[in-house]
């Protein structure tokens, strides 16, 4: 049982139906209700839902002084790629390639923010707890869908020609395109020069820490109307985290 706190915050695996309503609540306000017209509010039996919602394992990042639910994700453990055609990316992503994967998996999805708190805590010890639980089941791979906010590539030009020069995936693991709609920046930016400042501004602060630890990305990126994102396959072979990297996450899940 996922239990771990660090100061003013906690994370935990949801446990009753109220938890998980409470996680999709978030998740429309984090992925949803931005994009109402102004000075709309969102109705409060609004949820972000789907069918993964039920196979998957649900954490909450709350504050324990008032139990405010501050983050959320979700996790689908896999046995290996054997099974990664029922993953959330694998409707986006052709993944023949990680089909071949052996080892155990874990894709984490759904990964938001309260859009009123802003303390890095947050984020650590939503990370903590991920590491926790990559420990104690001995996954091997972590993979998901990293998203930009909105559905125009030209706000994020840098990123994506920084990606395609340093981060794309290995030839063997390299998601194939499937969805209709895709942004192929590993064509169309060969040419493009990135700032690397303005490149990881521009980059989701989950995306930013897949690519610190040693993660890489589909050479294309997904245009999810329905979401109103933006998203690249990110996947990361536990195994290739530098040591360094790898004792800080360990601290903040100790």
């Amino acid at each position: 049982m996922l239990s771990l706190r660090k100061g003013r915050f906690q994370a935990r695996f949801a446990e009753t139906p109220d938890d998980l309503l409470r996680a999709q609540r978030l998740r429309y306000l984090a992925f949803v209700a931005r994009r109402l017209p102004e000075g709309a509010a969102a109705p409060d039996s609004a949820l972000d839902a789907d069918d993964y919602d039920a196979r998957c394992r649900h954490v909450l990042v709350e504050e324990v002084a008032t139990g405010t639910l501050v983050c959320c994700f979700r996790i689908l453990p896999l046995s290996g790629g054997c099974e990664i055609g029922q993953s959330y990316s694998a409707q986006f992503y052709e993944l023949a390639g990680l089909a071949q994967y052996r080892g155990r998996m874990v894709e984490m999805g759904r990964f938001c923010l309260h859009p009123a708190w802003h303390d890095p805590d947050i984020f650590r010890i939503a990370w903590g707890a991920m590491t926790r639980m990559v420990d104690e089941e001995k996954v091997d791979m972590l993979f998901g869908c990293s998203s930009f906010m909105g559905t125009e590539a030209e706000a994020y030009m840098d990123a994506f020609a920084l990606l395609r020069e340093k981060h794309i995936a290995p030839r063997r693991w390299l998601p194939r395109v499937k969805a209709p709609a895709v942004f192929r920046f590993g064509r169309l930016l060969r040419r493009r020069k990135a700032d690397p400042k303005r490149a990881m501004l521009a980059m989701p602060p989950l995306l930013r820490t897949y690519l610190m630890l040693g993660g890489w990305v589909s050479d294309h990126a997904v245009v999810d109307r329905e979401l109103g994102t933006l998203h690249v396959f990110t996947g990361l072979e536990i195994k290739s985290i530098p040591p360094a990297r790898a004792r800080l996450f360990r601290a903040d899940a100790s």
